[in-house]
């Protein structure tokens, strides 16, 4: 008995100096965005982790999940650096009918807006260039955090 607890003790050491070594050696979060996203406030957009997360100077503060245009139909969201140009909170589409909440546009009529479709529907779908959120909550959180003039870098 007294060997078993001496192996198991021996076995949990290893096991804990591994995982130690392994988390060590995995990377921040901040030094896995691109640098563009970490200094002053950036609403960073990941294509391909379909998330949106508002970073203050390397730190994140808000995330969710995103939809984007579809790129079969012609409307993909647009790649690159942008900045916030337009803000409202009520906006009703004037193309679509539709209704945008908590809309900043940083690109032509592209915004970042909450999407009832995506929060019924999740990724069965897609928006029309827009990156649609679907926590009406965070949503409107990012919207008070994110003034006229945040920079919006949305990559792969």
């Amino acid at each position: 008995m007294l060997r078993n607890r001496k192996r198991a003790a021996a076995v949990g050491m290893t096991t804990g100096t591994l995982l130690a070594a392994t988390l060590v050696a995995m990377p921040t979060e901040a030094s896995a965005r691109p640098a563009a996203c970490n200094t002053g406030t950036v609403i960073c957009v990941n294509k391909s982790t379909r998330q949106l997360a508002l970073v203050v100077n390397g730190r994140t503060a808000i995330v969710m999940s995103a939809r984007f245009g579809s790129v079969s139909r012609g409307l993909p969201t647009r790649e690159g650096l942008f900045r916030v140009y337009w803000k409202n909170r009520n906006h009703v589409s004037s193309l679509y009918g539709t209704a945008m909440p908590f809309a900043m546009f940083f690109s032509g009529g592209q915004a970042i807006h909450y999407s009832s479709d995506f929060a019924r529907n999740g990724y069965n779908g897609a928006s029309h260039g827009c990156i649609n959120t679907r926590d009406y909550a965070a949503t409107q959180a990012l919207f008070n955090a994110a003034p006229t003039g945040t920079k919006v870098y949305i990559h792969w």
